[in-house]
Formats: structure tokens, sequence, C-alpha cells
């Protein structure tokens, strides 16, 4: 874990962004497709630290970005090129764009000045989507990560990120994977490798200690 210093450098309201990764009502809601993972968010209090993080991050005039992976009714634009996407298909729960299964899941709080970026294929919150022009517009130095899940879009969205240049900041505890040994490992033996991992506890501090200014308004 980083020491508290180091964070709060990174962690400069006015070039850090939240990123919030599929955590949507069809993926880690009630009616989950994918319930285990929906367990695994819910039960190790992930969701619950997702929430926390956004609302610190309103408080502290740090920007807010949920990135949702939907789909068209008729499958227009989707990926198939992998056993995932076919898989994904055939679940009794879609992602349907317009439906309750792709709002941003209870409870966190999406504000009026929150961006939502919603994806028709692929794998990555950045790649192929208005992720990366809206960081770089909102001069974003370091991106904090955050949702599910750690076996695909999570490890996508932090070496996308540092790939383009962003510091990333993984709080351990606010992202989910199944099973639920795998998620620990993952960060331990790839993630800390190349971003800064910490907990929901030291992001939260860094996010509402005093400060001389605020971001953008």
């Amino acid at each position: 874990m980083p020491a508290h210093p180091e964070l709060s450098e990174l962690l400069d309201p006015p070039t850090t962004v939240l990123l919030t990764v599929e955590c949507q009502e069809g993926v880690v809601g009630a009616d989950s497709a994918l319930p285990e993972l929906a367990e695994a968010a819910r039960s190790g209090g992930v969701l619950a630290n997702v929430a926390r993080l956004v609302a610190a991050a309103h408080a502290a005039g740090v920007q807010v970005v949920h990135a949702i992976a939907e789909r068209r009714p008729d499958g227009r634009g989707a990926s198939r090129n992998a056993r995932l996407f076919r898989a994904a298909a055939r679940l009794p729960v879609q992602q349907l764009s317009g439906t309750p299964a792709v709002r941003v899941a209870a409870p966190i709080d999406v504000a009026g000045e929150d961006l939502v970026v919603r994806r028709l294929h692929g794998l990555s919150p950045l790649q192929g989507t208005d992720v990366d022009p809206l960081l770089r517009n909102l001069g974003c130095r370091t991106l904090i990560v955050t949702g599910v899940s750690a076996n695909v879009a999570i490890p996508n969205a932090v070496f996308d990120a540092v790939n383009r240049g962003y510091t990333a900041v993984v709080p351990a505890d606010a992202i989910a994977g199944v099973p639920s040994d795998y998620t620990p490992a993952m960060i331990r033996h790839t993630l800390a490798l190349v971003a800064t991992v910490a907990t929901t506890d030291e992001v939260l501090a860094c996010l509402t200690r005093p400060r001389d200014g605020l971001r953008r308004g």
C-alpha cells in the first residue's frame, strides 16, 4: 500500500477523475445477468465503497465518469469475436440501451455534473470510447478506477489508462471479480505493477482533507 503523502500528491482534485466501471443494475444490481459477480460486489462491500468514493468526489469537486456497457436490441455493432461476448448474448438479462439494466446501480449517486459514457462494443471503458478524450479535455492526470470486473474490464481500464499516460489509482476494496480469491491475487501480481494500489479509506482521506482551493466550476 502507498504512503499517504504519495497518494495525496496524486489525488489533486483539479487533475483527478473517478471512473466507475460497469456499476450498472444489469451487472451488479438485484436482477443482474451475472449474479455471482453481483454478490461479490455487494456482499463484500465493494459497491458501497464505490458509492462512498463517488459521494466524496462530488464533495471535493473531483469529476466522476460512469462507464456503462450496453448493446442495441438489434445487436448492431456489438462485438462477437470472443467467447465472453457470445455467452453474454445468451444471458437472460441483457444490457439493452434505454432499459433499467444500464442505469447506474444504487446506492451510487449520479450527479448532474457527472459524465456517463456508454459503449456498444469491446472490453475496455477507454479503448474506442469517449472516455480518453473527455479525460484529456478535463485536464486529468490521475484516474481512480473502481467497479467491475477484476477479471476483464478493470485490468483493461488500468492498462489503457497507463498506456495513455495517466497515473492509475486502484482502491483494492472498490473493485470486484469472481471467484472472490481471484481479485486480491490479480491486484497483487498484476495491477500493483502498473497502478498505485490503496484502500477506499486512504483515498477518502485524501479527497476529504482541507485544501486551499477546489476544482473546476
